[in-house]
């Protein structure tokens, strides 16, 4: 009998390469004639909904998941056994999509790997993130650098127009914002970005 499937949960900062990550899984799987599906949160809608797109300009289709999408029916009746699956996005998720995850992990006999941000802006954990911390098999956290010094970034400090923003509605989209990595000591006391950067 083979490995037994697990819900593996990769979190890292903004930048740290989750979402090239899940395309190279899936490329390698893929190559070798081994089906995997790709799903993301119905919520971030930057590169339109069900895509999987990577800041290098790779990019895939995803199925979406929304708030009432019934994953582990939608997993059962695909007609075939995904190999993995692969989730982009992971924090924006409900608990009860996680919960649907251990079910398909456990009933299913499939490996889920599920990759996203584990803290938002205010450094408070999202939903997502806090129940695949807690149900998770594996926990692996992806690094990245802080966007001001050279340790490990392990926060996302949120511009608005120019101005670190420490509170607000967790998931906001549009405005002039921007997203950094940063490590504790930059989270606090951001330095504008050295000159000629």
């Amino acid at each position: 009998m083979g490995e037994m499937a697990q819900l593996f949960f990769k979190y890292g900062a903004m930048n740290s390469g989750k979402t090239i990550e899940i395309l190279k899984v899936a490329h390698n799987y893929e190559e070798q004639d081994k089906p995997v599906v790709i799903m993301t949160s119905g919520l971030d809608t930057r590169s339109g909904v069900g895509n999987v797109s990577s800041r290098i300009g790779l990019e895939r289709d995803a199925i979406p998941i929304f708030d009432e999408t019934d994953l582990f029916h939608l997993i059962k009746d695909l007609g075939y056994k995904p190999y993995c699956i692969l989730i982009d996005e992971a924090q924006f998720l409900k608990k009860h999509h996680v919960l649907a995850f251990t079910k398909i992990v456990d009933e299913l006999g499939i490996p889920v790997m599920a990759f996203g941000l584990k803290n938002d802006f205010r450094n408070e954990l999202f939903e997502g993130s806090k129940y695949l911390l807690l149900y998770a098999d594996k926990i692996e956290e992806m690094k990245t650098i802080c966007w001001f010094c050279h340790k490990k970034a392990t926060m996302n400090l949120h511009y608005i127009d120019g101005k670190p923003v420490y509170e607000g509605d967790q998931v906001q989209i549009g405005g002039n914002e921007a997203y950094y990595p940063v490590c504790r000591k930059h989270y606090f006391h951001p330095g504008m970005k050295k000159e000629g950067e």
